[in-house]
């Protein structure tokens, strides 16, 4: 008999306004240096598309904030695991911009996001404690590796793990990497439980920062088309952020999946982050090459298509829907094994080995 930490529960909150490519097509894009891009917008749009596979994404409607979110994608998760909330030990909020209302430009994380939903979904337990964590996109998967060493070191057994943004209202609209940002919410409950079985749950991890010259490759920068000081917005060195990405993250993979002792042809799925198609394919690519093997078509499944990059919240919106059968062609089986990996502002990489 021994313990494992396992996921028992998942939620997502998904926006109902559909932000697609062909809502840009009257925008005027510019350069870094305040020069209008001369392409015409469709063909801009296009490029777009082939390269992030990127079709539509979702925004949050002007009277829902990241904690709202937040909060209906916990409540998803608890009344999936079937635990009573009141039992939690932890809420654990990812994200990166707190709530940021419609229409105003400065972030608010105090009180934190945690606080708020604990707020919002009514636990009253004063040992359940609620805390953010900021590390970028990998933040969510941070904090699932954050919590199996709580669970390690038995200071807690139950937590409420979620990943919210709504970078809608941090995106410049005069950019173009604005398109790949959507909103969302996913959650998971994970619980330290006794399991009679092999191994399972989280076998092994790896967490990496690099912030020498990466640091900057995304961070917070002026409008490109006002000269406004006093109101940033997220800025993403697009070229570098994809050559860090193929570099590092393949090899925080490999090693994440050789100190869990598990052999690649075992592997039958890869959660990455869904921040760009064609980055996503070649991290996979990349990652197996490292075993000299190929990639199996179905080891990847994808959700960025029809709702963007969400950060935080892509990983734990994407796994939840797989487990409720919402991406066509893959199913999550008991006894499967599963790759978490993200990367993301700081630069930072996280990699997880789950055992379904």
């Amino acid at each position: 008999m021994q313990c494992s930490s396992l996921i028992t529960g998942t939620g997502a909150y998904i926006p109902t306004h559909i932000q697609r490519n062909n809502d840009f097509i009257n925008s005027q894009f510019y350069e870094s240096l305040r020069t209008p891009i001369l392409i015409a917008p469709e063909i801009t749009i296009q490029k777009f598309k082939d390269i992030t596979g990127i079709t539509e994404r979702r925004y949050a409607a002007p009277h829902i904030n990241t904690s709202d979110m937040a909060a209906a994608a916990g409540w998803q998760a608890l009344i999936n695991s079937g635990i009573d909330p009141e039992t939690l030990d932890q809420i654990v909020v990812a994200h990166n911009f707190g709530d940021i209302f419609d229409g105003v430009s400065q972030s608010q994380n105090v009180p934190s996001l945690a606080s708020k939903v604990k707020h919002i979904l009514g636990i009253q337990q004063p040992n359940c404690i609620a805390y953010d964590v900021l590390v970028g996109c990998p933040g969510w998967l941070h904090a699932v590796i954050q919590s199996h060493a709580w669970f390690a070191a038995g200071m807690a057994r139950k937590v409420l793990l979620i990943g919210a943004e709504t970078l809608s209202r941090v995106v410049d609209a005069s950019d173009r990497d604005s398109m790949i940002f959507g909103d969302g919410a996913g959650a998971v409950v994970m619980e330290y439980t006794a399991t009679n079985t092999k191994p399972s749950g989280i076998l092994g991890y790896c967490a990496q920062t690099h912030s020498t010259e990466e640091v900057n490759y995304i961070n917070m920068g002026t409008c490109f088309n006002l000269d406004e000081k006093n109101t940033l917005f997220m800025k993403m060195k697009g070229r570098k952020v994809y050559e860090y990405a193929l570099k590092h993250v393949p090899l925080a993979m490999k090693e994440c999946l050789d100190k869990s002792n598990i052999p690649i042809a075992d592997l039958k799925k890869i959660i990455i982050h869904q921040a760009n198609e064609k980055m996503d394919e070649e991290i996979v690519q990349r990652f197996y090459k490292l075993y000299e093997a190929i990639a199996p078509s179905d080891v990847m499944p994808m959700c960025i298509q029809w709702l963007g990059n969400s950060s935080v919240a892509t990983i734990p919106t994407l796994y939840h829907l797989i487990r409720t059968n919402q991406i066509s062609g893959h199913e999550i089986n008991p006894g499967d094994i599963i790759l978490f990996a993200s990367v993301g502002a700081g630069m930072n990489i996280n990699a997880v080995c789950y055992r379904a």
